[in-house]
């Protein structure tokens, strides 16, 4: 039956959609929710706490789709899903949560994002604004839906970290400072060309904040900037800097290059987290972040789980776990950030990605690849070092063990997705540290 009302349909019962559901209603705006899975993770919550809301499981409805206000997709779910085809050709907005978000934001925004580091960059921007005494909202892509955050009292900032997919469907972001950290090939099962992914990914410069790119990366050379950061010692606002044979990070004011921290003190200081330490040290200056609170962060700061993580010493030899290095940039980023010889394990779901950017770099790194996965033969085929193939993790653990040396890394850096084998990269990760335990 047709309803009386023209409601805003969400797309997906997963986190997103249902914080959306539940941002829409303390709006009192209209809403049905729908998911094409039988059974999506989201229902019984969604039974229990809001019984009232209408809801469609098993199919895009897409008579209900084109009677709709408005459409919220999950960053999971493309403008080009077949169920919207009706809607787009009737005008109906397709929109993503994030531009939901924008519409409703009441304080500064930070927005992150790139193909790698991304997830680093803003949870180290958002403990430089802890430790320096600010309120801070973390969350986008990595871990709380943004327009969860707004459902309690208004930070000093927000930061967020936004993928490209849920750039495609935003149009009203105006962040007070906006970066894209890097740009590798990724989700080309997505894209129809690297060309249209770059394109998507610089929807984050919109709006009148300031912009900040990285100057080393080729694909950002025609993006207005503000800023910049490079790893080279002669370019970029915040730089690299070589005095008395120490590395340092450093920043340019009126043409002086004045170092800021030496690499050394950092607890991370292999050349991806330099980068990422820049980017930071770049996005916390444009918003007036006190710089001691930035570099005593820098100084403790961690790293995240899953990326390019030590997880134990076994007969000389250090295991690390990049279960997020999900594409060929993470992946050539972590092994030329260890810096030193390994054996890689990688492989998964390629998501139709090309390989060979890698075969340079694993045969001056590596000396051999543990392969695993459905997608491990497009692998091999680029790979010039001797390549061994394992049907489980914990096998081609135990193979990269024996053919280690000490000295040596073992590194879990996929450059594939893990749905093939796992319920994510976190689960993939944590059955490489298990199996590194077992040793």
């Amino acid at each position: 039956m047709q309803s009386p009302y023209k409601p805003t349909v969400i797309m997906g019962m997963g986190k997103t959609g249902l914080a959306c559901a539940n941002f829409l209603i303390n709006q009192n705006i209209p809403i049905i929710i729908m998911d094409n899975r039988a059974s999506p993770p989201g229902l019984s919550m969604l039974k229990q706490k809001f019984p009232e809301i209408p809801y469609i499981i098993g199919k895009f409805d897409s008579n209900q789709l084109s009677q709709a206000n408005e459409i919220i997709i999950s960053p999971g779910l493309s403008k080009q899903e077949p169920a919207l085809a009706k809607a787009l050709v009737l005008g109906i907005p397709i929109i993503s949560e994030i531009e939901l978000f924008s519409r409703y934001v009441n304080a500064p925004v930070v927005a992150i994002t790139g193909s790698n580091g991304k997830s680093t960059v803003t949870t180290l921007l958002g403990e430089m604004a802890q430790q320096a005494g600010w309120k801070v909202q973390v969350g986008g892509n990595l871990g709380t839906p943004a327009i969860e955050l707004l459902c309690t009292q208004a930070p000093d900032i927000y930061i967020l970290e936004l993928s490209s997919f849920q750039l495609e469907t935003t149009s009203s972001l105006n962040p007070a400072v906006a970066v894209v950290l890097n740009i590798s090939e990724d989700h080309m099962d997505r894209y129809s060309s690297l060309s249209e992914y770059i394109a998507t990914k610089q929807l984050i410069y919109q709006g009148n904040g300031k912009f900040i790119i990285n100057a080393d990366d080729p694909y950002a050379v025609n993006t207005p900037q503000n800023l910049s950061f490079s790893l080279q010692t002669d370019k970029g606002d915040f730089r690299i800097s070589r005095q008395n044979n120490e590395l340092y990070l450093a920043k340019v004011e009126n043409d002086e290059v004045i170092p800021l921290l030496p690499v050394a003190e950092m607890y991370l200081q292999g050349s991806i987290m330099q980068a990422n330490a820049l980017a930071a040290l770049a996005l916390g200056h444009a918003i007036q972040l006190p710089l001691a609170a930035m570099l005593d962060t820098l100084k403790s700061f961690k790293g995240l789980p899953h990326r390019c993580a030590w997880v134990a010493n076994k007969q000389g030899v250090d295991f690390f776990n990049d279960s997020k290095g999900t594409n060929v940039g993470a992946t050539i980023a972590a092994i030329q950030g260890l810096a030193r010889k390994s054996i890689l394990i990688a492989g998964g779901e390629s998501k139709g990605a090309d390989f060979t950017s890698l075969t340079d770099v694993v045969a001056k790194h590596c000396h051999a690849v543990v392969l695993i996965g459905e997608d491990a033969a497009l692998l091999a085929k680029v790979l010039s070092v001797p390549v061994y193939n394992s049907n489980s993790l914990e096998n081609a653990v135990q193979q990269a063990a024996k053919l280690a040396k000490s000295g040596d890394a073992v590194l879990l850096s996929p450059a594939c997705a893990s749905f093939d084998m796992f319920n994510n990269y976190e689960h993939r990760g944590q059955v490489f540290e298990n199996a590194v335990q077992k040793l």
